[in-house]
């Protein structure tokens, strides 16, 4: 019998995405057991992009809401569209028609929410951490029932369970309430074994030492007090501009310390890793 974890791994890896035991095991589990799927981390190091993968790997529709301070129901869920309906009006009166009915679907701008009880999906929540406690508390309700009521049109269900994948920054604490209705799993930096697959999938053509490099030294930089840490997209995207000055003639650890404005983003933390160049092989 196939091993389900093992069989989730390989069709990841497939997307180039390389999730480790305790993400490959939390993902089976919430597939399995239908329940929403909150993933806490640094950013960069691969929370939405798991969402990205499963959709394309389960062959579903992506439905991404971007969380943010103020957003509220009506624009996560639908609004009616009111310049449309006004023209609808004017048009009728003009034509000295009856004016139809103004709350029908033609009229309905549908948000994330209402689209993902429409179609099977994997609904991404991405940093749920910068709403409101309101939203999160709305939500709530939303992720138990999987429905909602439109006055004027009804009760729309959902026509097949949305795969749920939330993600949170950790800028500030998720009520309990909603951590309890998840499952829950903390996304690690990745092992240098993990990350060396990653740079290899997704910066193709390094020699082998090469490809050490960034790897050992991303390593490294994570372990100096920083401001901002790097996650594995700062990772990727240090490697590509590294192997761009390298293919152009630059020495590969002159490269890799020319191209850290990929890898850092602020002063402080590039100050703080060029102070340790040497012993970080830059």
């Amino acid at each position: 019998m196939t091993d389900p974890i093992e069989q989730l791994r390989s069709q990841l890896a497939d997307e180039r995405y390389f999730a480790d035991e305790g993400l490959l095991t939390a993902v089976h589990l919430a597939l399995a057991l239908g329940r929403p799927l909150a993933l806490e981390g640094e950013p960069g190091v691969g929370k939405t992009e798991i969402a990205k993968v499963l959709a394309k790997t389960l062959g579903r529709e992506l439905i991404r809401l971007q969380c943010y301070e103020g957003l509220d129901a009506a624009q996560a869920l639908y609004e009616w569209d009111h310049p449309k309906q006004l023209l609808a009006i004017r048009a009728c009166e003009a034509e000295g028609r009856a004016v139809g009915e103004l709350y029908a679907e033609e009229f309905l701008m549908e948000r994330p929410l209402l689209r993902a009880l429409r179609v099977p999906c994997v609904l991404l929540i991405d940093e749920i951490d910068r709403s409101d406690s309101e939203f999160e508390a709305f939500l709530l309700e939303f992720l138990s029932d999987f429905q909602i009521t439109i006055p004027e049109l009804g009760t729309v269900s959902a026509v097949e369970r949305p795969i749920v994948v939330m993600t949170s920054n950790r800028t500030r604490e998720l009520h309990d309430a909603l951590k309890r209705r998840c499952l829950y799993h903390w996304i690690a930096f990745p092992d240098a074994a993990r990350e060396r697959a990653i740079i290899d999938a997704r910066v193709p053509g390094l020699a082998d030492e090469a490809a050490a490099s960034p790897v050992a030294a991303v390593t490294g930089v994570r372990a100096l007090r920083l401001i901002k840490p790097p996650g594995i997209a700062e990772t990727i995207e240090w490697g590509q501009a590294a192997k761009v000055l390298s293919d152009e003639g630059s020495a590969w650890p002159v490269a890799l310390r020319r191209s850290l404005g990929l890898l850092l983003k602020e002063q402080e933390d590039t100050e703080t890793v060029l102070a340790h160049a040497e012993a970080l092989g830059l």
